[in-house]
């Protein structure tokens, strides 16, 4: 069978992003170049054919994902709302993404707040996950981003994040754009559009 059919079956059927190290280890006789080669192939078909998804780079590996002009009409197929994080999760999410690896009191310095349940939240969700251990006086843990985070916001890497300043100048033209004057900037359950 095409190489190229294969591997189009296999990010089809699989759940979450495939490596060209995991694609190799399923199909016998492929040498990487030649999955490389197939999965650029098949980028280039749907692009041009004008397909509802593409083969996107993303979590480390490669993965079928819908074009985001069809959004609205694939989150019609959930009967409910797509969980999102708190503004606080975010906050936190940001400053580990940024600074990681990183302890929880290096966010909270940052936050200035207490950021305990919000971090232990994260890493429940796998969004965040523990590196290992600080070497200074009572060996804090260190925290970071995990493989889930990149496949969430559909980051090829850490290097795809966006710059901070590009990330305060979303952050302000977002609030200015709903911001209520009748509702206080401390009010809290405004949740936001990062879905889970």
């Amino acid at each position: 069978m095409e190489l190229k059919r294969i591997i189009e079956g296999l990010l089809f059927a699989s759940g979450e992003p495939l490596t060209i190290s995991k694609i190799h280890s399923l199909i016998d006789g492929a040498d990487r170049w030649a999955i490389k080669e197939a999965i650029e192939e098949l980028r280039r078909e749907y692009e041009s054919s004008g397909r509802a998804f593409r083969v996107t780079e993303v979590g480390g590996g490669y993965q079928l994902r819908t074009i985001p002009e069809l959004a609205p009409w694939i989150r019609r197929l959930s009967k409910h709302a797509p969980p999102r994080l708190s503004r606080a999760s975010l906050e936190t999410l940001a400053v580990i993404a940024y600074r990681q690896p990183v302890t929880r009191a290096e966010v909270e310095h940052i936050r200035g707040v207490d950021c305990g349940a919000v971090m232990r939240g994260l890493v429940e969700k796998g969004l965040v996950k523990i590196l290992g251990r600080k070497d200074v006086p009572g060996r804090p843990l260190l925290y970071g981003t995990s493989k889930r985070f990149l496949e969430v916001f559909g980051l090829k890497d850490l290097s795809s994040l966006p710059q901070l300043s590009e990330v305060e100048e979303l952050v302000s033209s977002h609030v200015r754009e709903t911001e209520d004057p009748g509702q206080g900037e401390g009010e809290k359950g405004h949740s936001h559009d990062a879905p889970l």
